[in-house]
């Protein structure tokens, strides 16, 4: 497991870290079934179906947090809710969350941009104070859900499938069942299932390079805001996010991905691709700074005691009385053998005795 902040790491051996994952990923089922038993009552009591999104995505995201953090500190003694679900608090977390943000707006941007050119997109407009609410309600409910599912697929549970089976064996796995998950939403393809995987190694990515999951998860929230409350579109086959915008689409599945959204068009499996080559060299630095191993300085000591025969000689001439020399002043014996040093000196001396 790779340390995601100042707090000590123990090596688990890859038996324990399995077993955590597969008792993680079972807590991750059951959360996610509570929260929407939780949501669904608490809705249907004060009568506000409109709340019972956030308040599940609320519910799951407060269930894992806390639950990986139990299951930590229960296992190694070794938690924290930041610790454990890789959201470190560090001087670059918001500007990580930015750039994750600026480029999941423009990769969806690039990938509407074919349909716009091919008039597969109609959309219609409501300005009505109440879409204004609903959308402000969208956008939490979708901070929230992405959060969640960056916690749950690529947070405790991810580094420790890292820590039994190795990065890319991990991210190939739990990318292969977050697309699994996605294959249950309504409309999905095999267009949509196979994008859902690509979409997973690029958070995946995302986290790789920062051990942490703010520049993920605002790629994630930038990518399916863009996508569901600015140009009205499906988000994973939903659409309830289509607020004040709702674009009905109409073109081929390839370009457009139907009723499932833009995360069912194969086109955009091209802009994904794309958007993993930025993520690593955006991210240069930060891979620098967070996932290298500290440089720790080796080598032999240099400052090594000198023979005993040499501590003994200046211990000898330190105790010897040193005498006292007396400098005079000379007068040269031998001519010079340039005439006019000669006469140089001999000037000096006349001057010297008048």
């Amino acid at each position: 497991m790779q340390p995601t902040s100042t707090q000590p790491v123990q090596h688990i051996p890859r038996s324990m870290e399995l077993a955590l994952f597969v008792t993680g990923f079972l807590w991750l089922l059951a959360s996610r079934s509570a929260a929407s038993h939780g949501a669904q009552g608490i809705a249907n009591r004060i009568n506000l179906a409109v709340l019972q999104p956030p308040l599940q995505e609320a519910f799951f995201l407060f269930l894992l947090l806390v639950g990986f953090a139990t299951l930590s500190w229960v296992a190694t003694r070794v938690g924290g809710i930041r610790f454990t679900n890789a959201l470190p608090q560090r001087p670059t977390a918001v500007q990580e969350w930015q750039t994750g943000a600026a480029l999941g707006w423009a990769t969806l941007l690039v990938s509407v941009f074919p349909m716009m050119l091919a008039g597969d997109l109609h959309p219609q407009f409501w300005l009505a104070p109440r879409a204004w609410g609903l959308a402000l309600i969208s956008l939490i409910t979708l901070a929230l859900g992405t959060l969640a599912l960056e916690v749950a697929f690529r947070g405790y549970i991810y580094r420790c499938l890292i820590g039994a089976m190795g990065p890319t064996m991990a991210t190939i796995f739990l990318s292969i069942a977050y697309a699994l998950f996605s294959s249950f939403r309504p409309y999905s393809t095999a267009f949509s299932v196979f994008l859902t995987f690509l979409t997973g190694i690029l958070f995946s990515m995302a986290y790789l390079r920062t051990h942490a999951l703010w520049l993920g998860w605002g790629l994630h929230f930038a990518w399916d805001a863009s996508m569901g409350v600015l140009f009205g579109l499906p988000v994973a086959g939903f659409a309830t996010y289509s607020y004040p915008v709702d674009t009905a689409v109409r073109g081929s599945l390839w370009l457009t991905g139907g009723p499932y959204g833009p995360e069912g068009a194969l086109l955009s499996a091209a802009f994904i691709i794309a958007a993993m080559i930025v993520v690593y060299r955006l991210t240069r630095e930060y891979a620098w700074s967070y996932t290298h191993a500290p440089i720790v300085p080796a080598g032999y000591p240099m400052d090594l005691a000198p023979p005993a025969a040499h501590t003994a000689m200046e211990t000898a001439a330190a105790a010897r009385p040193v005498p006292l020399v007396q400098i005079l002043s000379t007068t040269a014996t031998n001519a010079s053998t340039l005439p006019a040093i000669d006469e140089h000196l001999r000037s000096s001396n006349s001057d010297n005795n008048d």
